[in-house]
């Protein structure tokens, strides 16, 4: 099974790059090929300009990086995201990942009456590893449930990423070391 990280913070010395870095190692021990999209790092600009509009419909972008990102997206049958939540959601660039790489007639197409989306992709598992200042029930009970309500019931369903979960380590402001500790320990056990 071959996994693609797409791992969304700016700064490489941030707890989301400790928890890259777990899943990474937990990844090579298991010699499971992978591959990581640096949405940051690749100064990836999730904004769909004109020139990627006039292009969408044929399938095409005038971004270079996401010809390969779907061409990596085709040879996975696992996705881990990570990303923190900041106001309450994603940050931008996932939301612009999606935007602009999934793309009708090369990720996605209509059925004949154009009233419903069939994925051209199959992701058998998808993880989506978040941090937060919000607990998950306050996320999930106060503001929405922006990942299992709007991303896996949304995009990542329309697309075809199977089998969606969940991990998030809540409080990130105010947890101990033990605590991001213990919460890296628990990253590592769940990669199979």
């Amino acid at each position: 099974m071959k996994t693609t990280i797409i791992f969304a913070h700016p700064w490489h010395g941030s707890y989301n790059k400790a928890i890259l870095d777990q899943v990474t190692d937990k990844l090579e021990q298991l010699n499971k090929e992978y591959s990581v999209i640096d949405l940051y790092k690749e100064e990836f600009n999730p904004t769909l300009v004109e020139a990627d509009l006039k292009l969408y419909s044929q399938g095409l972008s005038s971004d270079p990086l996401v010809d390969r990102y779907i061409n990596q997206l085709k040879e996975t049958n696992e996705v881990i995201f990570i990303f923190p939540i900041w106001w309450y959601e994603a940050p931008a660039i996932i939301k612009g990942f999606f935007d602009k790489v999934m793309l009708v007639g090369r990720m996605i197409k209509y059925n004949d009456e154009q009233t419903q989306l069939i994925p051209l992709i199959k992701i058998d598992r998808t993880t989506v590893i978040t941090t937060s200042e919000l607990t998950d029930d306050e996320m999930r009970n106060d503001f929405g449930n922006p990942i299992e309500h709007v991303l896996f019931k949304g995009p990542m369903n329309d697309i075809g990423m199977h089998h969606p979960k969940w991990l998030n380590r809540g409080r990130i402001n105010l947890i101990s070391q033990e605590e991001r500790t213990k919460f890296l320990e628990t990253i590592y056990d769940y990669i199979d």
